[in-house]
């Protein structure tokens, strides 16, 4: 049986795909697909060998792509994604989870809707969206969107969700019900610090082989809970920017996170000009920049929410887009780096599968 690794690249013109064996030393690059539209995450649903692809703008409105070969054929859907003639309307999709089942889909104007269909049909999760703090959400420079979703691994009825700028929130009954999830959680640009709804979460991933341990990029923090998100600690001491967007775990250590930290002014580009992903070992108590084969001058380049992946392969593969089209790689748990595409559109989302023939 071979083995072949897809990294998908969600892009402002597309998707492509990137291939490779599993020494992951020469990629091919497939794309655009979907038809060059806007495309803000990629999946792989190994229980199915579909994936998914998330996107939409104002113009054409939300769409799930759906491939079962590969990504050499795509169709379609947004039936049923809607909010109703006197709901607000929804633009695109920014986040597609396949999960228990179902697939999962975040969308702005920030809300959650639900496929039982493999993406065919579309009903809206009302219980997020009536939730008591939905007046007092808004939206942060990206828009009011829900970006990250993340299923409990054994519990089919829990769910985390992450929106900006209103926070996370969990459920533990399929949907029904929603609670914030922001305790600890600061935030620095409100007349209340520390509170309940209101925050601008970037990012966030459940730590690998566990049930609650959970990892934050924030706006103004990176953070970790240990405790199903019931309570959040600051763990970003020793990198140079509390600000970024993305974030990735490691396939197998739960003690192992990626960041890429970005100047926090209007320029939001590498620290210094000089790339760098880093990682801790130590579930946050030190962290360590990984520079090898990254450029360490003028790279005023940006790495967006959702453009940072990992592959389960051994060691890991790691992925970083820029807003500027590069892509690189390490195959060796992010310890160093190489360029493996150029000259994409700005990348919006980074994501991988491992397929076996």
């Amino acid at each position: 049986m071979s083995e072949r690794v897809l990294v998908l690249v969600g892009t402002r013109k597309g998707l492509f795909i990137l291939e490779s064996d599993p020494a992951r030393a020469v990629w091919s690059v497939r794309g655009p697909l979907c038809e060059e539209w806007a495309i803000h995450d990629a999946t792989w649903d190994a229980a199915t060998g579909t994936l998914y692809a998330a996107g939409g703008d104002a113009w054409f409105g939300p769409a799930v792509w759906r491939s079962d070969d590969l990504g050499a054929t795509w169709a379609h859907s947004s039936a049923g994604m809607t909010y109703g003639e006197a709901g607000p309307r929804i633009t695109t999709v920014w986040s597609v989870v396949p999960a228990n089942g179902a697939v999962y889909a975040g969308v702005e104007e920030a809300g959650l809707f639900r496929s039982a269909d493999g993406g065919a049909t579309w009903a809206h999760v009302r219980g997020l969206t009536d939730h008591p703090s939905r007046p007092g959400w808004f939206g942060g420079a990206g828009g009011l969107i829900l970006h990250s979703i993340v299923p409990h691994p054994t519990d089919p009825d829990r769910m985390w969700v992450a929106i900006s700028a209103a926070g996370v929130f969990e459920t533990r009954d399929g949907g029904a019900t929603w609670a914030p999830r922001n305790r600890g959680l600061r935030n620095d640009f409100m007349p209340d610090p520390y509170p309940e709804v209101g925050h601008c979460v970037h990012k966030i991933v459940r730590a690998a082989g566990t049930e609650d341990v959970l990892y934050q990029q924030n706006h103004v923090g990176v953070y970790r809970s240990t405790d199903g998100a019931a309570s959040w600690q600051e763990i970003g001491g020793g990198l140079p920017s509390t600000f970024g967007f993305a974030m990735a775990a490691h396939p197998r250590d739960p003690d192992r996170v990626y960041v890429v930290p970005l100047t926090p002014d209007q320029g939001r580009h590498m620290v210094d000009g000089r790339a760098a992903v880093w990682t801790t070992a130590d579930a946050g108590a030190t962290w360590r920049a990984e520079r090898a084969g990254l450029p360490q001058e003028r790279a005023y380049v940006g790495v967006l929410r959702e453009s940072m992946g990992t592959d389960p392969l051994t060691p890991a593969g790691v992925y970083v887009g820029t807003s500027t089209g590069q892509m690189y790689a390490s195959a060796d748990d992010g310890a160093s780096w190489r360029l493996i595409a150029d000259l994409l559109p700005p990348i919006w989302s980074v994501d991988t599968a491992v397929v076996r023939d």
